[in-house]
């Protein structure tokens, strides 16, 4: 019997530990890699062709969903994706019937997916299925989430609780647990909140990743310089200068740096 190769991606080594602690207890799987971001995930899926990626939902600069949309038609395994409970992720990936595991992942719910998994395996064209119902979860994902985006973020300053317009944000800057928020005056603001999870709630098409540690306003971007490297130099209407990193480069020059 062959085995069923498998490759996680996580961002956060103690969840990507938990899964391979559980994934050896099946004696059917074969673990073949692990990435610990969404770049590295989509490279190894390439070089390797395993038969089931588990990805997380919310890795910073390119998602779980993002892997999928960057995976020509030959090269996409099957996939299952990993993630915290957001409700618009479920309800998409439930009513399109895609594979999907809720941290923390329960033995039987992983069993499950393996043996699915397994089964369509057996399909001669499982491929074109699978793709389709991954198309149609993103579309899904997509169109439920964006009329619930976040329109202010409650700050609290010694006894008092600030509500910060999002349009009025330039930037959000990961300092460990902590992120400091800028605003267009320049006004600053820090909370405790993991940037990963904020941006999941925030308008993709108004706020960018510069790097693993920054989001920026889109609309609050004055000038981007060229630097060594291939990377950009972005100055911000509140005066900042943020540097993105090469990934983010490149989706820079590809998404926004075009006409």
């Amino acid at each position: 019997m062959n085995k069923l190769r498998v490759i996680i991606a996580d961002d956060e080594r103690p969840a990507r530990e938990f899964l391979k602690a559980v994934l050896r207890e099946f004696e059917e799987v074969e673990l073949i890699g692990e990435a610990e971001n969404g770049a590295d995930a989509v490279e190894m899926i390439k070089a390797l062709k395993p038969d089931l990626a588990l990805l997380d939902l919310q890795m910073p600069e390119i998602s779980g969903l993002e892997v999928v949309k960057l995976l020509r038609k030959p090269q996409m395994p099957l996939v299952a994706f990993v993630t915290a409970f957001d409700q618009y992720a479920v309800q998409a990936f439930e009513l399109n019937a895609v594979d999907y595991l809720l941290k923390p992942v329960e033995k039987a719910r992983l069993a499950a997916t393996l043996a699915r998994a397994g089964e369509r395996l057996d399909q001669t064209d499982w491929r074109e299925g699978e793709i389709e119902k991954l198309r149609n979860a993103t579309r899904t994902y997509d169109d439920i989430s964006r009329d619930e985006y976040l329109q202010r973020i409650p700050v609290k300053k010694r006894e008092d609780i600030f509500l910060i317009p999002v349009n009025e944000i330039a930037s959000i800057v990961a300092d460990g647990e902590l992120l400091h928020i800028t605003t267009v005056e320049n006004q600053k603001y820090t909370i405790n909140f993991r940037l990963k999870d904020l941006e999941m709630r925030l308008d993709g098409r108004i706020f960018v990743r510069l790097s693993r540690g920054s989001i920026v306003n889109l609309h609050m971007i004055e000038r981007v310089s060229p630097m060594p490297g291939g990377t950009y130099l972005v100055a911000l209407k509140s005066g900042q200068e943020i540097s993105s990193s090469r990934l983010q480069s490149r989706v820079l020059r590809a998404e926004l740096l075009k006409l």
